[in-house]
């Protein structure tokens, strides 16, 4: 049975103290994104033939820049409360207190895997299309951070569902009565990002199952979702449901060019970039991906190399051992009585 509404979490859970830090429940939410999406994606990347902790690798590089993107992001489509009179200029810095967009974390974070693949030796798509069904559960995770901050709601609401918001939070409607329940959205596109997850392995199952048989019966498997594509999927799926999600959302400090939010806009560009990836990544590759990684940059075969340095010892020893039998016995061979050659 749903409840009669979605109460707003106390102040107290937003914050708590650990000695002399303090400790954002938001930031929490959106480290236990980064390390779910790392996670998962290392489990794809090695199931690929990648090196063990190699996302790890990147998501260093990724990360850092993905929060700078994200930050200028947010001030840039909400110029109104970081300048004027009376502004701090260090309020531009100060993450902590939210303002954080999920788009420019993508942006900044693609800059970031770029750099970490150059470095790594691996392929930026194939990191990509790693990262994608990862990168939905960051975000539907990270989600919950919004909701302990009180900053990603919708329109009022009589649903019973409807998410109550003090009358205190920064993001609350001026001349709204007190009590007003309000979507969700915070918890619309957790679902929306939860689904996406199942819907891009169930295509991905079946892509590979269709390649499988195509192999099986001696024919040519297609490139699958490689090459960018499930990366391509992840941006439609995710540009759609922000699309759609934005156009009932109240963010009253948010810029919005010709009366449209700036993120309706970034999410219709991130569905035509998703189907440009598609398009051009599938007539550039209609092959399957030979490796992760780009041609020269495949990872010595270290266990190759530690069982040849292991015979050095012990089976070196069992080697020498039999070789030195072999020596006696053809000697014995040699001065045998009844030895054919000895007998001339």
């Amino acid at each position: 049975m749903l409840p009669a509404s979605i109460p707003s979490p106390d102040p107290v859970w937003s914050q708590f103290s650990l000695g002399p830090l303090t400790i954002h429940t938001y930031a929490l939410c959106l480290l236990a994104g980064i390390v779910a999406a790392a996670w998962i994606t290392d489990r794809r990347l090695r199931a690929r033939g990648a090196a063990p902790g190699i996302a790890i690798d990147i998501a260093m590089w990724a990360v850092p820049i993905g929060i700078v993107g994200a930050r200028i992001y947010h001030v840039l489509t909400h110029l109104g409360d970081f300048t004027g009179p009376g502004v701090d200029p260090w309020a531009w810095v100060r993450i902590w207190e939210g303002g954080n967009a999920l788009f420019g974390s993508l942006l900044g974070g693609a800059l970031g895997v770029w750099i970490g693949c150059r470095i790594s030796g691996l392929r930026f798509w194939s990191f990509a299309d790693a990262l994608a069904p990862g990168l939905l559960v960051a975000q539907a995770i990270g989600r919950l951070g919004n909701y302990v901050n009180q900053e990603l709601f919708g329109l009022p609401t009589t649903l019973p569902w409807g998410l109550e918001i003090r009358s205190d939070a920064p993001m609350f409607p001026a001349g709204t009565p007190e009590g007003t329940l309000f979507h969700p959205l915070f918890l619309y596109e957790m679902i929306w990002n939860l689904i996406g997850v199942a819907v891009l392995l169930l295509i991905e199952r079946r892509v590979v199952r269709r390649n499988d048989a195509l192999l099986a019966d001696g024919g040519t498997p297609g490139p699958g979702l490689r090459w960018g594509r499930m990366f391509g999927l992840y941006l439609i799926w995710y540009g759609l449901g922000r699309s759609w999600l934005e156009s009932i959302r109240i963010d009253p400090t948010s810029d919005a060019p010709l009366g449209i939010p700036a993120n309706i806009w970034t999410s219709g560009i991130a569905i035509l970039l998703g189907i440009g990836i598609l398009v051009v990544q599938g007539r550039r590759h209609p092959e399957p991906e030979p490796s992760v990684y780009m041609p020269g940059r495949e990872p010595e075969d270290e266990d190759a190399e530690a069982g040849g340095a292991g015979d050095s010892g012990a089976e070196a020893k069992k080697r020498a051992g039999s070789d030195q039998d072999a020596d006696v016995d053809a000697a014995d061979a040699d001065a045998s009585p009844v030895d054919p050659a000895g007998s001339k």
